[in-house]
C-alpha cells in the first residue's frame, strides 16, 4: 500500500543526480568563461540553470524533498530579479501543490483510519485533492452532520521518504547554498530532521490546531479552523475558503498586500503570546485571505486564515523577553548592553571577543523595519541585506560566521527569516513596531511607577 518507499530508489537517484548536474553546469561555466564571457555574467546564468533543475526536481517529489523546497522558497525575495524571475512560478507551485496519490491508496488509508464504513462519516467526499504537501494531500468533503471538511491524508510512508530525502539533500547542502545568499542551508535541513516525527504525529498537529482555534475563534482578524475529527494518518478540520497568499503575492493589490503583511506579522507575535505556541511553518500555503463581510468589505475587514499545524515551537512562557529587550536597546543604540545580552543568551561564545559597534550593525536587518512607524518590505531590500551578508569580502559576513546560534533558538530564527521572506514577497508596508510593542515580551520600555 505504501507507494513512497517502493519509489525510494527512484526518488534517491533522482536526488542524487542534482549534484552531478550542477557539477557539469560548473565545468560549462568554465568553459564559458574561458570562451571570453564574463565571470558574472556566467555566474548570474549557471545560478539559474542550477535553481531551474532544482526546483524541477523537488517539485516532482513528496517527502523531504517538496518540503525543503517549501522553505528554500520562502527565500526566493532574496535572489537577484534575473536569476529568481524565471522559476518563481515553480516556488509557488511548491507550495501548496504536488502531483496528487492514486484514490486507491486514498480509500485505503481512511478505511484503515476511519474503519469499513468511512463513507458513512461523509456526506460527501472529493476523492480529487483540493491540495497536497510535503507528508500530506487534502480532501474536500462534507461531515455527516453537513458541514464543510478539509480531510488530510497522510501519504503512507511519508516518514521514511522524509528522512530519506532530508538525508539525501543533506550530503550536498554546501552545493545549495549559493541559490539563496546568506543562509547556511545545512542547519535548515538539520532542524527539518529533528522535526520529523512531529510533523507525522497527527495527534501532535489537531491539538496544536485546537488550541489556536480556540484561542482565535472570536478575533477578528485570523482564522484558524476547528478540529472536527482525528484518526492515525488522517485529520479532518472545518473547510476554509479564501485568497491562497501566493495569489495574493502574485495578483494582489496593494491594499491586499499590506493587510495581508500587517496581519501575518501580528499572528507570528501574537500567536505565541497567546498560545504558548509558534505557528513554525510560514510559507505563503498555509495562508488564506478571506473578505470581510457587509460593514467590513474593505481591506480593514480582512482577516487572515492561518492553515498546518503540524510544526510548531513550543514556547510556554510566549517568545524569549530576551529579544524584545534586545531589539529596544538597538533601536535606541545601546551596543554594550545588547552585546552583554547576547553573549549572556549563547549568542557569542565565551572564547570569541566582538566588537559591540560591529554587532549592532550587523544587525540592522531586523532593527530597521522595527524602528519605523510603517516599513516596505521589498524584494530589493531583502537582496541588498543577503548580499551585504554573504559576500566573504563584507564585515558582516566576517562577523556572521563567529556569531553562534543556540539551539532554544533555531526555530524561532527560521521562522522570523521566513516570515520576513513573505513580507517582502508581498513587498507590504507594515506597522512592525506596532506589533512588536503589543506582542513581544521586553520590546517595551517597563513601567517603572
Amino acid at each position: 500500500m505504501s507507494d513512497l518507499p517502493r519509489k525510494a530508489v527512484t526518488r534517491t537517484a533522482k536526488l542524487a543526480a542534482l549534484p552531478l548536474g550542477f557539477a557539469g553546469r560548473a565545468t560549462w561555466g568554465l568553459g564559458k568563461r574561458i570562451g571570453g564571457r564574463s565571470a558574472e555574467l556566467v555566474a548570474r546564468e549557471l545560478q539559474q540553470r542550477t535553481a531551474e533543475q532544482l526546483f524541477k526536481v523537488l517539485g516532482e517529489l513528496k517527502g523531504g524533498a517538496m518540503k525543503f523546497g517549501q522553505a528554500l522558497s520562502v527565500f526566493e525575495s532574496a535572489l537577484p530579479e534575473e536569476v529568481a524571475g524565471p522559476y518563481r512560478a515553480a516556488l509557488t507551485k511548491l507550495q501548496d501543490a504536488a502531483p496528487p496519490m492514486p484514490t486507491r491508496t486514498v480509500h485505503a488509508v481512511l478505511e484503515e483510519g476511519l474503519g469499513a464504513e468511512w463513507r458513512e462519516l461523509f456526506l460527501e467526499f472529493e476523492d480529487k485533492p483540493a491540495a497536497a504537501a510535503s507528508i500530506g494531500q487534502v480532501h474536500r468533503a462534507v461531515w455527516h452532520d453537513g458541514r464543510e471538511v478539509a480531510v488530510k491524508v497522510q501519504y503512507p510512508g511519508a516518514g521514511e521518504a522524509l528522512l530519506s530525502d532530508l538525508t539525501q539533500l543533506s550530503r550536498f547542502a554546501r552545493l545549495l547554498g549559493p541559490l539563496v545568499p546568506g543562509m547556511d542551508i545545512k542547519p535548515l535541513i538539520a532542524e527539518m530532521r529533528d522535526r520529523v516525527s512531529e510533523e507525522l504525529d497527527y495527534a501532535l498537529e489537531a491539538e496544536a490546531q485546537r488550541i489556536h482555534a480556540e484561542e482565535f475563534a472570536d478575533d477578528p482578524d485570523v482564522v484558524v479552523p476547528a478540529v472536527v475529527h482525528r484518526a492515525e494518518q488522517i485529520l479532518v478540520t472545518e473547510w476554509m475558503d479564501g485568497v491562497p497568499l501566493a495569489e495574493v503575492i502574485a495578483d494582489g493589490t496593494e491594499a491586499q498586500r499590506d493587510r495581508a503583511g500587517q496581519l501575518l506579522a501580528r499572528f507570528l507575535f501574537s500567536g505565541p503570546a497567546r498560545t504558548g505556541l509558534l505557528h513554525a511553518d510560514p510559507h505563503p500555503g498555509n495562508f488564506r485571505l478571506l473578505p470581510g463581510a457587509g460593514d467590513d468589505e474593505g481591506p480593514e475587514g480582512w482577516r487572515l486564515g492561518v492553515l498546518d499545524f503540524g510544526t510548531v515551537d513550543r514556547l510556554p512562557g510566549g517568545l524569549p523577553e530576551t529579544i524584545g529587550t534586545c531589539l529596544r536597546m538597538a533601536v535606541t543604540g545601546e551596543a554594550e548592553t545588547v552585546y552583554e545580552l547576547l553573549c549572556a543568551e549563547g549568542f557569542v561564545k565565551e572564547s570569541v571577543a566582538l566588537d559591540p559597534d560591529a554587532v549592532l550593525e550587523y544587525l540592522l536587518p531586523i532593527i530597521e523595519p522595527a524602528e519605523a512607524e510603517a516599513f516596505a518590505f521589498s524584494r530589493g531590500w531583502m537582496r541588498t541585506q543577503a548580499a551585504r551578508i554573504a559576500d566573504p569580502r563584507s564585515p558582516a559576513h566576517q562577523l556572521g560566521k563567529r556569531l553562534n546560534l543556540p539551539p532554544s533558538y533555531l526555530l524561532i530564527h527560521r521562522v522570523t527569516l521566513s516570515t520576513i521572506g513573505v513580507l517582502c514577497q508581498l513587498n507590504a508596508t507594515v506597522r512592525l513596531r506596532d506589533e512588536l510593542a503589543e506582542w513581544l515580551p521586553g520590546f517595551e520600555e517597563p513601567d517603572t511607577a
